[in-house]
């Protein structure tokens, strides 16, 4: 008889009944403080005694990643969102006391927080242990269970991670589920209280329509074209090198990474001069390099040097470090791509319509802010708005016109890692946002109280209604006593 095909949702399925059934035996309101800070020890110990052999792990995926990278980026962000987050936890979880509305006073009014339950968390591969453990670290701070689901093409990360997190919890508090494309489909398609999926924009529309046929709340954290305005009076060195650390960070495979830049029209071939200067000086060569890090697969390669082609095919310019073109089969081979900056690219093409997620920048030319205001607000979203200013005008101008999920000024990434800043998308880069206590409450049901005093106005103009009605009525709207009449 022939072995019947495995549904690849049974795994996912019975551990989410087994969460719920854990949750169901156990107090509404979660864990208490004590329990909540102990889990969150227990990740930080993860995180410490393990460090080493998490980064291993995502290099051996990648083909390579520069340590300080894994460190600079997910370990050390981490480490300081667990510490943020139990020096604040007994803050967020007291009740908090709302205002009363003068028709219902004497009374008290009040909120709570409690956890949702069971929470889906499905991450990313480019930094598969920040977009893994960060939501995590939140969703265990307000208290919930949780299913995480790495993605395929970190397999060894995945299976390590699973190690690591069934060492310390039980699988109904927190169970990793590893596998393929039709794992993670089954995974959202599971009831969650919530899920929490970071990827891009085109899979996100699948995760929510498969969460949509339960009714599961979802946090998207996708991407898009993230821009870079430089303003007239920007520094071009100073500029250059912050921009060219930021997108080159991770070899570009950043969801935040900057997408492409607009500078001034008269300063066109000084910036591009400053990016390529700046570029091989943090990478004077490419192969071999063990600062430089590998494209996650081949079939991204092939993405990034098709979309390269034909943006030159179309008329635009390819412009290189020195020395970083002769190196380009050479990097090939190794699984690397050479920084590409890219002038004049038509806007119609693939540089100009999706996400790059490489090493490959395209830089345009505006006349005044205006025009480059224009031009970002024309386009979807961002996940992220970079802008290079000292000039604080210049500054609040491109800031207040502009719309973007969060962003850094004079800088870029750095905002991700700030663990009181909300970090989350808007309209086609995502929806929601978590980090601290935006993630606190993101993994949390807010449920408000209103208890009335002993003499309640409420009760006192109860029917058949009388002189009291008719006296407390016109006071209450506002009104003269003739306004109201008895009918």
């Amino acid at each position: 008889m022939p072995d019947l095909p495995i549904d690849p949702a049974i795994q996912p399925r019975s551990l989410l009944e087994a969460q719920r059934a854990a949750a169901l035996a156990a107090s509404a309101s979660g864990p208490d403080l004590r329990h909540r800070l102990a889990a969150l020890a227990r990740i930080d110990s993860i995180l410490s005694h393990s460090g080493d052999r998490l980064h291993a792990a995502i290099a051996a995926d990648f083909g390579h990643r520069a340590y300080p990278e894994t460190a600079l980026a997910e370990l050390i962000p981490l480490r300081a969102s667990v510490r943020f987050t139990q020096r604040r936890l007994a803050g967020w979880m007291r009740p908090r006391r709302r205002r009363v509305g003068a028709s219902f006073l004497p009374g008290r009014a009040w909120v709570m927080r409690q956890p949702l339950g069971c929470i889906g968390i499905m991450a990313p591969w480019n930094y598969p242990l920040f977009l893994s453990v960060g939501p995590l670290i939140d969703a265990l701070a307000a208290g919930n269970r949780v299913m995480l689901k790495p993605s395929d093409l970190t397999p060894r990360f995945g299976a390590l991670l699973a190690e690591l997190l069934a060492g310390q919890f039980d699988q109904a508090e927190i169970a990793v589920v590893n596998g393929d494309l039709e794992t993670a489909r089954a995974f959202s398609a599971l009831p969650f209280d919530h899920l929490l999926f970071t990827g891009s924009t085109a899979i996100g529309h699948e995760v929510m329509r498969a969460a949509s046929a339960t009714l599961t709340p979802v946090t998207l954290e996708l991407g898009g074209k993230s821009p870079v305005i430089v303003c007239p009076d920007a520094d071009p060195g100073r500029t250059a090198r912050s921009l060219m650390i930021g997108k080159l960070f991770n070899a570009g495979q950043t969801c935040i990474a900057p997408d492409y830049v607009l500078v001034p029209e008269h300063r066109l071939d000084e910036m591009v001069a400053a990016l390529l200067r700046e570029a091989g000086r943090l990478y004077p060569r490419i192969t071999g390099n063990p600062d430089y890090s590998c494209i996650i697969s081949e079939r991204h390669r092939h993405r990034l040097e098709g979309a390269v082609q034909e943006a030159e095919r179309q008329g635009a310019t390819l412009r290189y470090a020195p020395g970083h073109a002769e190196e380009r089969e050479q990097a090939r081979a190794s699984g690397r791509l050479v920084p590409t900056l890219v002038t004049a690219p038509p806007l119609d093409c693939t540089l100009m319509r999706d996400e790059i997620f490489g090493p490959v920048l395209p830089v345009l030319p505006y006349r005044s802010l205006e025009e480059a205001i224009a031009f970002v607000n024309a386009r979807p979203r961002p996940l992220a708005l970079y802008c290079y200013t000292d000039d604080r005008r210049l500054e609040r101008m491109v800031l207040d016109s502009t719309i973007s999920g969060g962003g850094t000024v004079n800088g870029t990434l750095l905002h991700c890692a700030q663990p009181d800043l909300p970090f989350g998308g808007v309209g086609g880069s995502g929806m929601g946002a978590y980090h601290g206590e935006a993630g606190f409450l993101r993994f949390s049901h807010t449920r408000g109280f209103y208890r009335p005093g002993r003499f309640s106005g409420f009760t006192t103009m109860a029917p058949p209604h009388g002189t009291m009605t008719r006296r407390m009525l016109p006071l209450m709207l506002g009104r003269r006593s003739r306004d109201v009449r008895p009918e």
